[in-house]
């Protein structure tokens, strides 16, 4: 079954967060009013509305990692990753997790970063240098 997620969350001001998904990771933007605006997320549908971000807590631990709980993001192909890892470094981007490889030479190796938007919201974003490893075990 092909599906595509839809996330909806709260961003403090619709302003940076244009910025941010708009400007610096490149999303396109789609419907909006006053208090909310829809992105394309790397294919899927993030929904931005004003508001209280979530409480974020570093209680998921992942190998040697403690990281933010909850956090989303996508996983992509290796090559778009490294791309996107670059967008946010040339930006100035903070990582709460830098660009690196975890899991390395194992089932499921991957490489990860971790940022936040401008609220303080967490985000992951994955690759793999083969889609069919995202489930390996």
């Amino acid at each position: 079954m092909q599906s595509l997620f839809h996330l909806a969350y709260n961003v403090r001001s619709l302003e940076d967060a244009r910025s941010f998904y708009g400007g610096i990771l490149g999303c396109e933007e789609g419907r909006s009013s006053e208090s909310w605006v829809d992105y394309n997320f790397f294919g899927h549908e993030i929904s931005l509305h004003l508001g209280t971000p979530f409480d974020v807590q570093a209680t998921g631990k992942v190998g040697e990692h403690l990281v933010p709980m909850p956090h989303f993001g996508v996983i992509l192909e290796y090559a778009d990753w490294v791309s996107v890892a670059e967008k946010l470094k040339q930006a100035g981007i903070e990582f709460l997790l830098e660009p690196m490889v975890r899991f390395e030479g194992e089932p499921g190796e991957q490489w990860t970063m971790f940022f936040f938007d401008p609220s303080g919201n967490p985000i992951e974003i994955k690759g793999f240098k083969s889609m069919d490893k995202v489930f390996a075990s």
